[in-house]
């Protein structure tokens, strides 16, 4: 099937809009963090509690959801799911103690823990080869078409009030009921014990090239949740006093430019291979991190989200199809969720690691460490030659 032709599959469609609320979690309440600190009266630090409370699930549930999915199927596992995610989010708009907004955001990420696996998994399943890669790159694409429109539409709506970006997770719902109707995905056949599953599962952890693309997605979103998510919304109000509106402009700027470089990955991987690929996303996100500090007018914020866009874009869809590619249908649930896994615990740590630094070291402390963390891993992947190789 020709690149253009994927949007024309209704399972690719559908796994599309599963793709949409994986993101939904975090990039549409980011531009209201300023917003929610003044009506909850809270500090910056306990702000990002309401990423790490999200996050936190995915860390613990992800390898035991990928071994249901291979197990079980993968709809048994998504449809729930996605209820659980609609329902605790939505909820999360209609409370007014913190305290309870982050049992609800604990919620609401058991029910997320699993979307972020599940689209890749299934898309693993439908596809292969080059058209795997096309498949990937392009729901990368609008997965940053989500992360580029939701702090827009996140930030327009906490300018009326606070609480209203809660009320997007309740797409969810009607999601899950096209998941359970309309969604057709070839399903695993595994019919070996439960301890040799595990076992044959345990022969691709301990692959030396798959730990290092694990250990690559905790940095890269160690250093995109700590710099970019959390604090660069608080950045921009305490040294602009930019509104929660030109907040989402600007994430969205970083987000669009990933999405129109990862539809182009099909292309891209062509040329330069995908361990050469991280490297370069490393780097550059050490460029735009190491700018922010020194630009002098808010406008000029663009040009590092542009180039961290331009990172993303090249990072995550290079990872992903590799991890994808991995193990077969019968292992690849259980595969994709431990790299989830990785993935959440680097979201999870970017704002505790940064928030460290930032009670030590401010805004510019930040930024700064983050450029030197990118740095420091792209000179190890040049050098050792061992990140995804």
């Amino acid at each position: 099937m020709p690149q253009g032709k994927f949007y024309k599959d209704r399972n690719f469609r559908i796994v599309l809009g599963v793709t949409l609320m994986a993101v939904l979690g975090v990039s549409s309440i980011s531009p209201a963090f300023p917003r929610i600190m003044e009506a909850l009266n809270i500090s910056e630090t306990e702000v990002g509690m309401l990423i790490i409370a999200f996050t936190v699930p995915g860390v613990v549930l992800t390898p035991f959801i990928g071994i249901l999915a291979d197990r079980a199927g993968r709809k048994r596992v998504l449809v729930p799911s996605l209820f659980l995610f609609g329902l605790a989010g939505g909820a999360c708009a209609l409370v007014t103690e913190f305290n309870t907004l982050i049992a609800l955001r604990v919620l609401q990420g058991v029910g997320g823990a699993s979307l972020s696996t599940l689209n890749l998994t299934i898309l693993g399943d439908l596809f292969q080869g080059e058209r795997r890669t096309a498949a990937i790159g392009l729901n990368t694409s609008v997965m940053n078409v989500g992360v580029a429109t939701y702090p827009l539409l996140g930030g327009a709506l906490a300018t009326i009030a606070w609480n209203y970006p809660f009320l997007l997770p309740l797409v969810a719902i009607p999601l899950g009921l096209i998941v359970l109707f309309r969604l057709n995905n070839p399903e695993p056949r595994n019919r070996e014990s439960l301890w040799k599953y595990l076992g044959g599962a345990w022969g691709y952890f301990k692959n030396i090239k798959v730990a290092s693309a694990f250990i690559a997605g905790v940095i890269i979103l160690l250093i995109y949740y700590g710099t970019y998510l959390t604090y660069l919304s608080l950045y921009l109000k305490a040294l602009f006093d930019t509104s929660s509106f030109i907040i989402g402009v600007i994430l969205s700027s970083m987000a669009v430019t990933s999405a129109l470089v990862s539809s182009q990955m099909g292309k891209i991987t062509r040329l330069i291979s995908a361990p050469d690929l991280i490297k370069l996303g490393f780097v550059l996100q050490a460029v735009s991190l190491a700018m922010l500090p020194f630009l002098p007018r808010v406008e000029l914020i663009l040009i590092p989200t542009c180039i961290f866009g331009l990172a993303m874009g090249v990072m995550l869809p290079s990872l992903m199809t590799y991890i994808a590619g991995v193990a077969p249908t019968q292992y690849r649930a259980v595969v994709m969720s431990m790299n989830s896994t990785m993935i959440r615990l680097g979201q999870t740590l970017g704002p505790l690691v940064l928030g460290l630094v930032y009670i030590h070291a401010s805004f510019d402390g930040v930024f700064l460490y983050g450029a030197g963390l990118a740095l420091v891993t792209a000179v190890v992947g040049f050098v050792g030659g061992k990140i995804i190789r």
